[in-house]
C-alpha cells in the first residue's frame, strides 16, 4: 500500500491544537501521517477550506501533504459542518479520480459519512477512527444529535478496519455499536519524545516565570464542559496546600466553550482562589512539555476520553497523572504506579489525591519516573508500522458487503 487518502473534514493538522474545535485529533492526524511519509506511504490529508486565503495545496514535507477542499463558508461552526458533506465529498472524489489512492482513512464521524460514499464511488476500502463516539458521550452526560449516532452506526458496520486506541474502546464500539470484532484493531497512538521526554523542572518554571517551590498543578486541554476544567479549579480549592497553584493551557471550545469559561472563573472567584489560577493561550504542540515539566501533577478530569494524549504526553514527561477512570486514560494510567485514578470525578478525591503526592515527593518521584518509562512504549513509528500492515492487508481482502449501500 503506497498512497493514502486522509480525511479530516473538520480539524486539519496545520491547525493550532487548543483553539476552536482543534485538540487531540489534530496532533493524532499530523503526527500518524508524517510517521506514515516517512515510512514511505504517500499520503494526502483532506480537510475543509476553513479560513479565507488557504492555499488549495500545502505540502508538509515529503509524502505528507494538506489539500483544502471548498466546502460551504469557511468561518462555518462545527454544528453546522453536516450541511457540507455533500460538497466536501464531492471535492474529494474528483481529486481522487484524477489523483489514485489505495485506501481511505476517515477521522470523526463526519469524516467517516464522507469515506463511506467514496468507499462505494471509487471501490476502495475504508478504515475509520472515530476519536470520540456520541454513545459514549452520551453515557456520561454529553448528548450529541440522533443524526450523529446513525451515521456512527452506518460508517461502522460499513469500514473494512474500525481502529481504537485500546481496549476500553475496543470494547465500546461492540457493546454500543454491534461492531464486528474481528474488524476492530486496537493501535494506540504514540508520542514525539524528541519533546516529549524527561526535563529539568527548575528550567522550565523558570522558562514560565513560576517560583521554584510552590507546588504546580496542570491542566491542558480545550475549555468545554465535557473536558472538566471545573473539576481541577474545585480540587485547588480544596487541596491543603495553600501555595499550590494551576496552569490552564488552552482556550474555549465548541458553542458552550466561552460560557464554560466564564463559569470556571466565576467558580474560581467564589472559592477564593482566583488568583492562583493562570490562563495561558493554547501554545504550539512541541512547546507543551515545558509546561508539563514545570508541573508537580497533571490533571485530567475529563468525563469521557477515547484515549487522553494529554495523559500520554505528561508521563512521557515524568509528571504524574490524576486523571478520570474513564475510557482511554484507564488504560495509559497505571493506578499507584505511574499516576492515579478517580472512579467518580469528585473533586475531594482529586484534591486528595494531589495533596497526597504534594506530601510524598519521593513517591511523587517514583511515579514521574514510571510514567515516563511506560511512556516511551508509545512512538508514532509504531503506530505507522501497525497501519501500513493493516492497509496492506485490506487490498488482499473482499471489501465488507455494505447492509445500508
Amino acid at each position: 500500500m503506497r498512497r493514502l487518502a486522509v480525511l479530516s473534514l473538520h480539524s486539519s493538522p496545520l491547525a493550532q491544537p487548543g483553539t476552536g474545535d482543534s485538540g487531540g485529533m489534530n496532533v493524532y492526524v499530523r503526527e500518524l501521517v508524517s510517521a506514515l511519509a516517512q515510512a514511505g506511504v504517500d499520503s494526502t490529508v483532506f480537510v475543509r477550506s476553513w479560513r479565507d486565503g488557504l492555499p488549495e495545496e500545502v505540502v508538509v514535507e515529503p509524502g505528507f501533504r494538506v489539500v483544502h477542499v471548498p466546502a460551504g463558508p469557511p468561518g462555518l461552526a462545527k454544528e453546522g459542518l453536516a450541511g457540507t458533506l455533500d460538497q466536501f465529498t464531492a471535492g474529494v472524489a474528483s481529486h481522487l479520480r484524477t489523483t489514485p489512492v489505495d485506501a481511505l482513512h476517515a477521522n470523526y464521524w463526519l469524516s467517516g459519512v464522507a469515506g463511506h460514499r467514496l468507499k462505494h464511488a471509487l471501490d476502495l476500502p475504508l478504515v475509520s477512527t472515530f476519536h470520540t463516539l456520541a454513545r459514549v458521550k452520551a453515557e456520561t452526560g454529553d448528548p450529541e444529535p440522533q443524526r450523529r449516532v446513525d451515521a456512527e452506526s452506518e460508517v461502522i458496520s460499513c469500514s473494512d478496519a474500525i481502529l481504537a486506541s485500546c481496549d476500553a474502546e475496543a470494547e465500546q464500539l461492540v457493546a454500543l455499536y454491534g461492531a464486528d470484532p474481528a474488524r476492530v484493531e486496537i493501535v494506540p497512538p504514540g508520542v514525539v519524545h524528541a519533546f516529549f521526554s524527561p526535563g529539568d523542572p527548575a528550567g522550565a518554571r523558570a522558562a514560565l516565570a513560576l517560583p521554584p517551590s510552590d507546588p504546580v498543578l496542570l491542566f491542558v486541554g480545550r475549555i468545554q464542559p465535557l473536558k472538566g476544567l471545573d473539576i481541577a479549579v474545585q480540587a485547588l480549592a480544596l487541596s491543603h496546600h495553600a501555595a499550590a497553584r494551576l496552569l490552564v493551557v488552552g482556550g474555549p471550545s465548541g458553542p458552550d466553550g466561552e460560557r464554560e469559561l466564564a463559569r470556571v472563573r466565576s467558580i474560581a472567584a467564589e472559592l477564593g482562589v482566583a488568583a492562583r489560577v493562570r490562563f495561558t493561550p493554547p501554545q504550539p504542540h512541541h512547546l507543551l512539555s515545558t509546561f508539563y515539566r514545570a508541573a508537580d501533577v497533571c490533571l485530567v478530569p475529563s468525563r469521557s476520553e477515547s484515549f487522553g494524549l494529554v495523559a500520554l504526553e505528561a508521563a512521557a514527561c515524568g509528571t504524574p497523572v490524576v486523571a478520570s477512570a474513564v475510557g482511554g486514560l484507564t488504560t495509559l494510567v497505571d493506578p499507584g504506579r505511574t499516576g492515579v485514578l478517580i472512579e467518580d470525578r469528585d473533586p475531594a478525591r482529586f484534591a486528595g489525591a494531589v495533596d497526597a503526592l504534594l506530601d510524598d515527593r519521593s513517591r511523587a518521584a517514583a511515579m514521574g519516573g514510571a510514567a515516563a518509562e511506560r511512556g516511551r512504549s508509545y512512538t508514532w513509528s509504531t503506530t505507522a508500522a501497525r497501519l501500513r500492515r493493516i492497509y496492506a492487508d485490506l487490498g488482499e481482502r473482499a471489501p465488507v458487503d455494505c447492509p445500508v449501500h
